[in-house]
């Protein structure tokens, strides 16, 4: 502003200074001009005076006495006959001068009495002025006075007046200067964050007015705006789902840390483009559908977990401004979908074959195709098959209550009386196999369900019965570490191997098939034991070496 305003002061003070020169250039031009036509005039009528009362004596007297008007050496008389032939003239002899009778101030002067011309030499640098005057006997008198035209008073002055105006811009800058640094330092010292304290200039006050309504109202907008980004930020940074907002050009407006696990993004990456922190093909190509259709997904993988990704088309009065990608976490339930079908196709292959057992069995008893001797053998085998059924369902039907989290109300329950009644019941079945079943540990008591908990360790002491050795053990402890309870029931049996021991507790999973059918199992007994544990917030931990035994531990929390 200061240069601007400088810049404005000097182009004034030059245009004021050269304005100045040629005014009075042209007034002292005008001036002098004037003056020098009055003596122009007073000189002639002089000379007409003295042709007229001395005739040619006088001019003749002049020309003898080379007087030549000594004290103007600048004039010329020259005297015109009637017909235009020169008689006299002061600066040149008469008979070498052509006829004047076509000359304007003489021509005007037989017919007016006096005439004035003016004519400018060939290079506009020098001007003649004229008087004519008729004299009483016909003649015209002239005279005539050669001056300086305003162009050649310019190029004589030019050094001058060039030495004066560089003078005069050099003092016009250097007030300029300390006028617009004057000017300026009020306004650079306001205080525009409290615009109505400043008292610079008074004509400033409306403006300064008009600034601080205009800071609040922006201070109002950027609070406003805070606030919403905060909140905005607030909710995306507690979303389970990946949010990335994209512009029309690809790039990240925002994402918040759940997009950024997602993608393995860092927090700094807003404004980079999207392809620095994913290059799938697919998804790029579900986000352009997305841009042109209005919508696009697809389902993809990421660090070893299974996403969803929802693409929106953003528009802004019907104009394209960006999209928005929201990435779903279905992991689990992918895994979910991929249980039920199994278990599903397990169910109809479980009932299936001791339907298929019982049906062949009594179709055989019912054609008389069987010996009488081996009815009980088919009929047993009838009712051990229905049994097997039976226990099946009420195993399904167990793990559906489980899974709706149907229960009934807790008790206190003493996990070590709960692990005796359970080795009390297994008594029987222990014994046909020669295993020694132990029970030993502290009495620890928990909150929780007696019958689920009874049928968990139940469950377990079951599997380490039918998958031990001949006369093998069972050792089911109850111990209170710190704030968990800890049931450990630990076998001598077979073991499992090491790639079936994140699976054992899925549904109808079988280490050995065969055997466990031969024992009568279902498969659920483990899958069971899982979500009784679930439901009690209890974690299991499995310890199993192939051939030498395995341990299973439940840890209650207190």
């Amino acid at each position: 502003m200061t240069k601007k305003i400088f810049r404005s002061i000097l182009c004034v003070a030059a245009a004021v200074l050269l304005a100045n020169l040629v005014i009075v250039m042209g007034c002292l031009y005008d001036y002098f001009g004037s003056v020098q036509e009055t003596q122009l005039k007073d000189e002639l009528r002089l000379a007409a005076y003295g042709v007229e009362e001395n005739g040619p004596n006088y001019l003749e007297h002049l020309s003898e006495r080379d007087y030549r008007y000594a004290w103007t050496p600048d004039y010329r008389l020259t005297w015109v006959a009637s017909d235009g032939t020169v008689l006299f003239d002061t600066l040149d002899s008469a008979e070498n001068m052509e006829n004047h009778a076509d000359r304007v101030e003489v021509r005007e002067a037989f017919a007016k009495g006096e005439s004035s011309s003016v004519r400018y030499s060939t290079t506009l640098t020098e001007r003649t002025l004229y008087y004519a005057k008729t004299l009483n006997d016909g003649t015209v008198l002239r005279i005539s006075i050669r001056q300086a035209t305003v162009l050649a008073l310019v190029l004589v002055m030019l050094q001058p007046i060039l030495l004066v105006a560089i003078l005069a811009v050099i003092l016009s800058a250097a007030l300029a200067n300390w006028m617009s640094k004057k000017i300026v330092r009020p306004l650079n010292s306001l205080d525009l964050d409290h615009p109505l304290e400043n008292d610079a200039y008074e004509e400033l006050a409306p403006l300064l007015s008009r600034i601080h309504q205009q800071r609040q109202q922006i201070a109002a907008q950027l609070h406003s705006l805070k606030k919403q980004t905060d909140e905005f930020a607030q909710v995306t940074s507690h979303m389970k789902e990946g949010l990335v907002l994209l512009d029309n050009a690809g790039k990240i407006l925002s994402i918040n840390p759940a997009a950024q696990q997602v993608f393995g993004a860092e927090s700094s990456c807003d404004g980079q483009d999207f392809l620095t922190i994913d290059r799938s093909r697919d998804l790029h190509l579900a986000i352009q559908t997305a841009a042109e259709e209005g919508h696009g997904e697809i389902r993809s993988e990421r660090n070893g977990r299974e996403f969803q990704f929802d693409i929106s088309r953003i528009e802004s009065e019907d104009a394209f401004v960006g999209t928005v990608l929201l990435a779903f976490d279905v992991t689990e339930q992918a895994f979910a979908e991929q249980n039920r079908r199994e278990f599903t196709a397990n169910v109809s292959h479980e009932l299936k074959t001791p339907l298929q057992s019982i049906t062949g069995s009594a179709e055989l008893l019912e054609n008389g195709l069987v010996k009488p001797e081996d009815v009980p053998r088919f009929v047993g085998m009838i009712r051990t098959e229905a049994a097997r059924l039976v226990t099946l369902v009420d195993d399904i039907i167990h793990l559906s209550q489980l899974d709706e989290g149907a229960a009934p109300d807790r008790e206190t329950v003493d996990l070590l009386e709960t692990a005796k009644d359970a080795a009390s019941a297994l008594g029987d079945s222990a014994t046909e196999k020669g295993i020694h079943v132990s029970v030993s540990g502290e009495s620890v008591s928990i909150s929780g369900v007696r019958s689920f908990l009874h049928e968990m360790i139940y469950n377990l002491c079951d599997n380490a019965i039918k998958y031990n050795v001949e006369n093998g053990s069972v050792e089911i402890t109850v111990v209170r570490k710190e704030q968990e309870a800890v049931v450990t029931v630990k076998d001598t049996g077979i073991g499992i191997p090491a790639e079936h021991q994140s699976r054992i507790f899925e549904r109808f999973f079988r280490v050995d098939k065969s055997r466990s059918k031969a024992s009568g199992g279902t498969g659920l007994g483990l899958s069971i034991v899982k979500h009784i544990a679930q439901y009690h917030g209890a974690t299991i931990k499995l310890q199993s070496e192939f051939g030498c035994g395995t341990t299973v531990s439940v840890v209650f929390p207190l």
